[in-house]
């Protein structure tokens, strides 16, 4: 109950009848999960299931499609000469509605399929979508994991506090000192492109998925330390994926919970329902997978597109890896270094292309016009800010040397983990005084409240 108070207190206080939206969805998915799990009939539980996914839905589409869809559907009649229109709605959509969508969504649906038991207790349900730490940006959690950690006696446990404590200390620093810091850099370009050399937007888009990676990497460390110091385990959200060297392997790595969850309740049951055409319904199911990911990553064109290119990457990796795998065999190319350094260079520059289209360049035609710029434009320094681009490299250094010791070399060098105090806590003290020397301290909003 305190915990449940504590989550709505904090919800209220970005906008309080935001509470009331998310009030609204908890008491649909209470509802319609315990008729699913009375009905007695297949289809009165078909039906059911239909009804709760469309009223779950309901408010995620009206506060982020609808003058999407408002606009494309007018833009089509005034193509036929019937020319009709309806205001646009400004609407400021409520954060984290589309995190706490989907672990409603995924909790109704596992209750479908028997995979877990209705819950009885309110409150549960309540604590489940509203739990402060996950409901702004996630990670997109699962109720089989939480159900039985709210149920059970939350308890002091040191080893869990101090953990908790050390993966919110390096969240703050990937966010304050690294993401807040090239944000400087990347806003200053992506805001204004016309104004900048090609070298300053192509540094921009190599900067891009480091600054998400500091932004929602940090969050989640901060939301999964946040809930550890109270005794409940957060599922993990990233797992070094700049060390990925294909784009299946990044997603596996980037996004964890995002991609789980699309994995189960999207990408399965697709390629089931096209599995008679074999391997290219493998890819109808990839590609609307990932087309469905980008439309909840944002209600514009420049999304579709962002989900369309990964969706195409993941197919043409799928279909050609049985020669693939022929070939890195056939001469041992997994074990040299040179060779998993051009993966990861090639999948980095994939994604950070592909970023582009669900960056801050607003249309396509925007993004397709700073690739130009990228290619054809002269050679200039790209920033004069000396600053900003030394502590951003900094900051930088330090979670790319991290991520590499634990990737290749793990538990050879230890710094929060060690076992010496000295070294322990001078680690601490280190990376606190890099946090507010490196750090911007603006205000800055994490980059996934948007979605």
């Amino acid at each position: 109950m305190f915990l449940l108070a504590a989550s709505y207190y904090f919800y209220i206080n970005i906008k309080p009848v935001y509470a009331l939206l998310l009030a609204g969805v908890t008491l649909t998915t209470y509802l319609f999960t315990n008729l699913i799990a009375k009905a007695r009939s297949d289809r009165s539980k078909s039906l059911l299931l239909t009804g709760a996914v469309v009223l779950t839905l309901l408010p995620l589409f009206f506060f982020k499609y609808f003058n999407f869809v408002n606009e494309g559907i007018f833009t089509l009649l005034n193509y036929t000469g019937l020319h009709l229109s309806l205001p646009h709605l400004s609407l400021l959509l409520p954060v984290g509605v589309s995190f706490y969508t989907f672990m409603a969504l995924g909790y109704t649906i596992d209750v479908y399929n028997e995979e877990i038991e209705a819950e009885k207790n309110f409150g549960i349900v309540a604590l489940f979508l509203s739990f402060f730490p996950v409901v702004m940006s996630g990670p997109i959690e699962r109720a089989p994991n939480m159900f039985q950690q709210f149920k059970g006696k939350l308890q002091f446990n040191y080893e869990m506090v101090v953990g908790g404590l050390k993966l919110m200390l390096w969240g703050y620093f990937m966010k304050l000192a690294l993401a807040d810091r090239l944000s400087i850099y990347i806003d200053a370009v992506f805001k204004n492109a016309d104004q900048h050399v090609g070298s300053s937007l192509l540094l921009a888009t190599l900067m891009q998925p480091i600054r998400v990676y500091g932004d929602l990497g940090g969050y989640s460390l901060i939301a999964i330390g946040c809930a550890k110091v109270m005794g409940i385990n957060v599922i993990p959200n990233f797992n070094r994926p700049f060390f990925a060297t294909t784009m299946s392997e990044f997603w596996r790595r980037w996004h964890i919970s995002l991609i789980k969850w699309l994995t189960d309740y999207v990408y399965t049951p697709l390629s089931f329902a096209f599995r008679r055409y074999g391997v290219w319904g493998i890819v109808i199911a990839l590609n609307l997978t990932f087309i469905i990911s980008g439309a909840w990553h944002g209600a514009a064109f420049n999304f579709l597109v962002w989900g369309f290119i990964q969706g195409l990457a993941l197919s043409v990796e799928m279909l050609t890896r049985k020669n693939k795998d022929a070939f890195e065999d056939r001469f041992n190319l997994r074990k040299r270094w040179w060779y998993i350094l051009f993966g990861c260079v090639f999948t980095y520059l994939l994604f950070a292309f592909s970023l582009s289209f669900g960056g801050d360049a607003a249309t396509v035609p925007e993004v397709l016009h700073i690739f130009k710029r990228i290619f054809t434009d002269s050679v200039h320094m790209p920033y004069k800010d000396g600053d900003t681009m030394l502590y951003g490299f900094l900051a930088f250094s330090i979670v790319f040397l991290k991520d590499f010791m634990e990737e290749y070399y793990p538990g050879r060098v230890l710094l929060f983990n060690n076992k010496n105090n000295t070294v322990r806590w001078l680690s601490y003290y280190c990376v606190i005084f890099l946090i507010f020397y490196l750090g911007i301290f603006s205000g800055e909003q994490f980059v996934y409240f948007q979605f």
